[in-house]
């Protein structure tokens, strides 16, 4: 019989991780298992078991081969003729290096009001510093996962 944990009983941690030189898609998976809570045993696809996950570093952040320039993302206005598109290196030049991060993981994640609530225990930073440290937490090291989350010069 399958036991589904009480909202009382659900206990949320805080991951920190280092974006510097990790390869966008591999880490958006490792993001959005953790704000799912897939990486839990007491995984519900219909509760918010999920973590808190804050990422820094992201303006360093890499795509493989030429996603920099080539990959678009499109978005419709609602008005007709209304599609826009955008690259990576467009969001990047704007200032905004955690759009492209944030976008990624809001894809992999299921729509509704649960991924809403899910995706924002994301907290994405540009630099090194973040205003989380009292929460202490725990470092997760993205190349001793896998060699390829990280791309070698």
């Amino acid at each position: 019989m399958t036991k589904f944990l009480k909202k009382s009983e659900i206990t949320t941690s805080w991951v920190e991780i280092d974006a510097k030189d990790a390869v966008v898609g591999r880490l958006a998976t490792i993001i959005t298992k953790i704000l799912r809570g897939k990486n839990k045993n007491t995984f519900s696809p219909h509760v918010d078991h999920g973590d808190f996950v804050i990422v820094k570093n992201v303006e360093k952040i890499r795509f493989t081969g030429n996603k920099f320039q080539n990959k678009k993302y499109y978005r419709h206005t609602g008005y007709p003729g209304g599609i826009k598109e955008t690259t990576p290196e467009k969001l990047s030049e704007k200032n905004k290096p955690e759009e492209v991060l944030k976008l990624a993981v809001k894809r992999m994640l299921p729509g509704g009001v649960l991924s809403r609530n899910q995706l924002s225990k994301l907290k994405i930073y540009a630099g090194e510093e973040h205003p989380h440290s009292a929460q202490n937490p725990k470092v997760l090291d993205l190349s001793k996962m896998n060699n390829k989350n990280i791309i070698r010069n």
